[in-house]
């Protein structure tokens, strides 16, 4: 099956790697402690317990910043706070799939998502502590086990003072939450602010969400970050379906300046728009695991659309991989277009036109938009 849209075009869970000895065994501070866990609904006796770095650590693993050398290509110049571990292959992977494809063109500020396999032998003492956190949640709003989500702001603006023309720089959360709507609307007040005042920024910006409140389902949540006001609700397992648990303006609310009427939800009216008239057999597709590629010409369209179809089976949680930008630097490359076996249970969103050609023998794709030929 091949659907498209008004226009045509013609175009790695990686595997599981030991951290090095130091990273492996190497705790941060945000790590040192295992929470007990705390009766019934009442968790503020365990939050009043937590160390510094602890209440960040239950939001974000880290912010990195992603830069160009010319000599190097990607590579991560920043990462805060600086006791977060990375392995060397998170590395790699954070730094491929922070920036628009070559071919993408993406000038100005563009907003994206992806998703990639932690490492194994990380340790975290927060467990007990999340599970807790995390228990109320709806299936599909579960923290991760096996995966980060990568949110990022990336800017490219022409800058003639540099020697490759064009100044190229993404800020990304990196997160086991799948707080899409939250985080990208978190990284535009932050990530403007970076590009302007650079790493103490990033410092005062650490501090803020050190302070917050954890994110436990069911609390109305007030999170100040960088002289905004953040109010969000986190939705629960217990609410009705059907019925609207946005969070609402007060008169008491005079310090707040964003009111997040979601954390997670993507417009899927705008992300199915091209191919509207097959929601219903898209419906099925996800739901029944089936492999699907969305070949569209930006991260953007690219990782909307996959996130869009991973939640339009919601309450129910999508249970097999997903990678909303996926490139031809992944780890799993080979094993996702290999033709000696059939395709894996997956959704990979793409923008290089390579793999229209790569991929054409997988049984369902969805083309968006016009994707760039390789050399125009």
């Amino acid at each position: 099956m091949a659907l498209q849209g008004p226009e045509e075009l013609g175009e790695q869970v990686e595997e599981p790697e030991d951290l090095d000895d130091q990273d492996a065994s190497s705790i941060s501070p945000a790590e040192e402690i295992t929470m007990p866990s705390g009766p019934g609904g009442d968790d503020e006796p365990e939050e009043a317990l937590l160390l510094p770095w602890d209440r960040f650590s239950a939001w974000l693993h880290c912010i990195c910043v992603v830069g160009f050398d010319l000599e190097l290509g990607q590579a991560v110049e920043v990462i805060y706070p600086h006791h977060s571990k990375l392995s060397e292959k998170e590395k790699t992977s954070i730094c491929y799939l922070s920036f628009p494809d070559s071919n993408s063109g993406c000038l100005g500020d563009t907003q994206f998502c992806f998703r990639f396999r932690q490492g194994s032998n990380r340790k975290s003492s927060l467990g007990v502590f999340l599970e807790t956190t995390d228990r109320d949640a709806p299936p599909c709003l579960k923290r991760e086990q096996g995966h980060y989500y990568g949110y990022v702001y990336f800017r490219q603006v022409r800058d003639k003072s540099l020697k490759r023309g064009y100044f190229q720089k993404s800020l990304v959360l990196i997160s086991k939450l799948p707080y899409v709507t939250f985080f990208h609307s978190l990284l535009k007040i932050m990530a403007p602010e970076y590009f302007e005042k650079q790493e103490p920024c990033l410092e005062a910006a650490c501090n803020d969400m050190d302070r917050w409140p954890t994110p436990h389902p069911g609390r109305i949540l007030t999170l100040p970050i960088m002289g905004v006001v953040i109010k969000v609700r986190i939705p629960t397992s217990y609410d009705k379906p059907g019925t609207s648990q946005l969070v609402q303006s007060a008169q008491s609310d005079s310090q707040v300046s964003i009111v997040l009427p979601t954390i997670h939800e993507v417009d899927l009216f705008r992300c199915f728009y091209p191919v509207f008239f097959h929601i219903q057999m898209l419906w099925e597709l996800v739901l029944l695991g089936e492999a699907l590629v969305v070949m569209a010409p930006s991260p953007a369209e690219s990782s909307d659309t996959v996130l869009a179809l991973v939640s339009c089976i919601s309450p129910l949680r999508y249970s097999s991989d997903f990678r909303p930008y996926f490139t031809i630097h992944d780890s799993e490359f080979k094993e996702y277009t290999t033709r000696t076996q059939a395709p894996p249970s997956v959704i990979l969103g793409v923008t290089n036109p390579f793999f229209a050609k790569t991929l054409q023998h997988w049984p369902h794709i969805i083309r968006i938009g016009d994707m760039k030929q390789a050399g125009r």
